[in-house]
């Protein structure tokens, strides 16, 4: 085998090593992103859901304590809905983005 073929090769192994860890870095780029969209989104949800709560709190104020308790277990569950919608959407865009970097 010549010099020039071992260069080739060696060059071209270098290349391949170089555009695996470029995929890589772009790969935990992509996750981390992702990750900080989703709980940013995550963080929005539970926001909404405890404005939502306190402006109930105060309209419930005008009504019995039974009906305020019954109005803030219902924003408790439509917050823990909402938060775990937002998990799972994180997971997925994590799992796409992964998949993505991976099939390309």
């Amino acid at each position: 085998m010549s010099f020039e073929a071992i260069y080739n090769i060696a060059q071209a192994e270098a290349e391949g090593k170089a555009a695996v860890a470029a995929a890589e870095q772009k790969a935990k780029a992509l996750i981390a992103e992702a990750e900080s969209e989703g709980k940013a989104s995550v963080e929005a949800a539970i926001a909404k859901a405890e404005e939502e709560l306190k402006a109930l709190r105060v309209k419930s104020g005008e009504k019995g304590e039974a009906e305020a308790k019954k109005l803030e277990n219902e924003l408790e569950t439509k917050k823990a809905v909402l938060l775990a919608k937002a998990e799972a959407k994180l997971d997925r865009a994590a799992s796409l983005v992964v998949e993505r970097i991976v099939n390309n």
